[in-house]
């Protein structure tokens, strides 16, 4: 396969680093392009850039020049780790422009003709481009990834949904401070703490859940219309969001079969292969501790769900508690395994 061309718009940030990590030495697509806020353009990556990761930049990255965040794109794909208050123009200049762009900022997610795609769960929704292309008048197209939070609920989720039907879920999160980017939260709110809010998050859960669980009719996305209740906590851990999560499912399945219809779960990108795609999209273990995010985040190079602590629950019927790496397949992995998934089919 010849390589696709692919630029990452909002480089120097923390997802913009995990973008670009993650497509060094990847087998379908070269990268040619970064770009940043007005500070960093002009000036080398290596410069520029505050690199976060335990790895170095990738050879050849850091004598890349980055362009401004409204420039010209050399790509014909890009990926969003734009700031909320860029991504939304920018990114349907860029559609409308010929870039299929793979975003993982808010502003396009619950667009009635942006395809919210996990990968694994709900890949019919891009017959919505179609529609998005049509009406917009775009020779390029935008997809958008979920919230870090949503995503490894819903890689959960899907599963029971399919095989029981969701009626009602309560979901309790505690997210890693990487989650609100870099510098964050500063220390001294952090340590010895726990803050029970972080703006709109949960009603970002609740939105995007019904949407990627739901259907699309042809014209319009049909939300999947579960009652979800859901409390979001920033707590002192780097990566890994940690969500416990209690569920009433349609016949009352026993615990044994919720865990073998999570075991059992897999997708488009596992029945293809994908360069990206875990083998096990979700992880089940059985140990009363686990999972944990020292322990249990970078299973599957960070893109897999990992599920514990599976349980009857006395009050809604079913609970367990669930793990993610948050910046990897809860952002810029997401968005890769996305544009791959999209290739494959001929969609790009």
């Amino acid at each position: 396969m010849k390589k696709r061309r692919v630029a990452v718009l909002g480089a120097t940030g923390t997802v913009g680093q995990r973008f670009i990590s993650l497509l060094a030495g990847h087998p379908w697509f070269e990268l040619t392009a970064l770009t940043a806020s007005d500070r960093s353009a002009g000036r080398r990556f290596g410069d520029a850039v505050h690199w976060l990761l335990p790895s170095d930049i990738p050879d050849g990255v850091g004598d890349m020049r980055v362009g401004p965040t409204d420039g010209a794109v050399d790509a014909e794909i890009c990926f969003s780790a734009l700031p909320t208050e860029a991504a939304g123009e920018h990114e349907a200049a860029l559609a409308k422009t010929g870039h299929h762009v793979f975003t993982n900022a808010s502003p396009h997610r619950m667009d009635d003709d942006v395809p919210l795609l996990l990968a694994e769960v709900n890949f019919e929704h891009v017959r919505a481009l179609e529609k998005q292309r049509r009406s917009r008048g775009w020779s390029g197209s935008i997809v958008a990834n979920g919230n870090c939070t949503a995503i490894h609920l819903n890689l959960a989720l899907a599963p029971l949904h399919r095989d029981f039907g969701i009626e009602r879920a309560v979901v309790t999160t505690m997210q890693a401070l990487s989650g609100a980017s870099y510098p964050g939260v500063a220390s001294l709110d952090a340590l010895d703490n726990v803050i029970p809010y972080i703006d709109d998050e949960e009603e970002k859960v609740i939105a995007e859940t019904n949407k990627f669980l739901g259907g699309w009719d042809g014209t319009s996305f049909v939300p999947a219309g579960i009652a979800m209740s859901v409390h979001c906590n920033r707590v002192t851990v780097r990566d890994g969001h940690t969500e416990t999560v209690s569920l009433t499912l349609r016949g009352g399945p026993k615990v044994d079969d919720v865990k073998a219809s999570l075991r059992a779960f897999s997708g488009r990108p596992q029945q293809l292969g994908l360069p990206s795609a875990p083998k096990r999209p979700v992880v089940v273990r059985d140990e009363p501790d686990r999972p944990q995010p020292v322990l249990d985040r970078d299973v599957e190079k960070g893109m897999a769900t990992t599920v514990g602590r599976v349980r009857e629950d006395p009050v809604l019927g079913t609970k367990f508690v669930l793990l993610g790496h948050n910046t990897i397949r809860g952002a810029a992995g997401a968005s890769v395994l996305n544009a791959e998934l999209l290739l494959a089919e001929g969609c790009v």
